[in-house]
């Protein structure tokens, strides 16, 4: 029986090895657990292996929005902003617990990237072609109600503003909570086990991997009709696992947020908006936080090891002090901040801004198929266009029929809180049945909109007690461990409660306790908790120093 526990990590293992599956999708990041959710809901049996932990790439990295896709306008890639779009809708509509939609201020200066007319026309045709509905439509405003509305924002040579829906989202939960959804309905999924090779049958065609379990450090088969290689910045290398490898490549795009409180930041309103160098960025505030990103820059190295560079901070602090010349941080406000890459398509003489976010599938000889590109938003469309040319080649090489793709209606895990328009409600009452077991409204107001349908197993939890840890957050590592997979300190801190990033005073006060209980529930050895503390502490050193 399929598991979310990391209790029994090795009666997932053992599943793995006992049967042959219909579908074996490498990486668990939005796409890979996309497809995963996609295949078992049409009927096949379904394995994911993850080399890290879910979303630990690209998926917990990027600006936490689900885009309709607005940039896209401007390269005139309209079918890209129509589906986008659209498929934003559906995304909210599936978990509105993890994602929020968010008004978003565009204003435009004199000689900017917009101006008012641009401005206009672009939301106007926006919002036509994402389908944006009534109570979410742009509206423009003068000068002065620009500065009403935001009032950091540079009001020399202001000419105006825009205002739209953007969808804030927590991109890793999201994708979790996909991942959790997936195993749900009978999928096996499971992190740190990477596919080192793989197998081969006697026409030479793909039938399953060898695969490497990073924690206990043995090897041992899985066995598939189909494997898709959906390992974001790391698809080459899992395709290069066949030999050499000719045509189309990824090129990697580094992107660097900064948090500040918002004491020292102290923006009201998400802002979309020009730097010098006519890029756009973000600042967006965020649960007491105002976080804004991001750089766009080519990487080449490691994308597991990525590290902030004092040019990565000194091009946001630029444009913080271009836009909003008023807010006087520096870099000793920083209280914590992300890297990551997008892996991109390679398109040549482009720079990263310029290289188109679309998505692209291709089969190798021996039946790998690859999926690349793509974006957060579009993760269930690039799910169901490698299902439909998966699951037409089931059909012909082993007569097995799946169903179409019906994921525009499947809740994910959490989801099922009534549907969007329901959230609210849902979340008062059970912040009421929070209070009423002990923790603060704040806190279970939290958990109520961080968990959602999921949110009464966590309470659960919080009826226990622990000698050091508060309620809340012992009640979150136990849910955590128990039903998220978390086998490392870094899959808690930074993927399941993002504390790393916007609460990172909790991460220091917290990880000694955290760590000795993970050790207590996972029977590490010492020498297993000596590194995971290494670990936690890179990640913290990361997100708080630049190089």
């Amino acid at each position: 029986m399929s598991t979310a526990s990391a209790i029994q990590r090795q009666q997932t293992i053992e599943e793995l090895q006992s049967k042959e599956y219909d579908l074996l999708v490498i990486g668990g990041g939005i796409t890979g657990c996309g497809i995963a959710l996609d295949a078992i809901a049409r009927g096949l049996s379904v394995a994911l292996v993850e080399m890290q932990d879910y979303a630990a790439g690209t998926s917990s990295r990027s600006t936490k929005l689900v885009h309709g896709g607005l940039r896209y306008l401007k390269q005139f890639e309209i079918k890209e902003v129509a589906e986008l779009g659209k498929e934003r809708a559906i995304v909210y509509e599936n978990g509105p617990h993890v994602t929020t939609p968010v008004w978003m201020l565009l204003p435009f200066h004199t000689g900017g990237t917009f101006g008012k007319f641009s401005t206009n026309v672009g939301l106007r045709v926006y919002d036509f072609l994402a389908g944006v509905k009534r109570s979410e439509r742009r509206y423009m405003l003068n000068a002065a109600k620009t500065m009403e509305k935001e009032p950091l924002v540079k009001a020399e040579e202001l000419r105006g503003g825009g205002v739209y829906v953007e969808y804030r989202t927590d991109d890793a939960r999201l994708t979790v909570e996909v991942a959790k959804a997936a195993i749900e309905k009978g999928a096996t999924l499971i992190n740190y086990t990477k596919a080192e090779n793989f197998l081969y049958n006697d026409e030479k065609k793909i039938n399953g991997i060898v695969a490497q379990d990073l924690i206990a450090q043995n090897a041992f088969n899985i066995r598939a009709k189909k494997v898709v290689n959906a390992a974001g910045p790391w698809v080459d290398d899992v395709r290069t696992i066949e030999g050499k490898q000719n045509g189309k490549h990824l090129i990697l795009s580094k992107g660097v947020h900064i948090v500040f409180d918002e004491f020292k930041f102290p923006l009201r309103q998400a802002v979309y908006f020009d730097t010098p160098d006519g890029r756009m960025v973000f600042a967006i505030p965020r649960n007491g936080k105002t976080y804004v990103g991001t750089t766009d820059t080519f990487y080449e190295g490691d994308a597991r090891e990525m590290n902030i560079h004092q040019e990565d901070r000194d091009y946001i602090m630029k444009a913080i002090h271009y836009m909003f010349p008023k807010v006087k941080v520096t870099d000793e406000d920083i209280e914590s901040s992300w890297a990551g890459v997008r892996p991109l398509i390679h398109e040549e003489g482009k720079n990263p801004s310029e290289i188109s976010r679309k998505d692209e599938v291709w089969e190798s000889p021996s039946g790998l198929v690859t999926i690349a590109g793509g974006k957060l938003t579009g993760y269930r469309k690039m799910a169901e266009t490698v299902l439909n040319k998966i699951a037409q080649d089931l059909e012909q090489r082993f007569s097995i029929s799946s169903k179409p793709c019906h994921t525009k209606n499947i809740r994910i895990s959490g989801g099922d809180v009534g549907g969007s328009e329901n959230l609210d409600a849902f979340v008062s009452k059970r912040t009421k049945m929070g209070v009423d077991i002990g923790l603060s409204e704040e806190e279970a107001k939290h958990l109520a909109h961080h968990y959602g349908s999921n949110v009464d197993t966590v309470f659960e939890y919080a009826k226990e007690q622990h000698p050091v840890l508060p309620q809340g957050l012992y009640a979150q590592l136990l849910y955590g461990i128990h039903h998220e997979m978390v086998v490392h300190p870094n899959d808690f801190m930074i993927r399941r409660t993002a504390y790393m990033f916007f609460n990172i005073a909790l991460v220091i006060q917290y990880k000694g306790a955290v760590l000795d209980e993970m050790a207590k529930q996972l029977n590490w050895s010492p020498e297993q908790r000596t590194q995971f503390e290494k670990d936690l502490n890179l990640e913290i050193t990361r997100a708080t120093t630049a190089l």
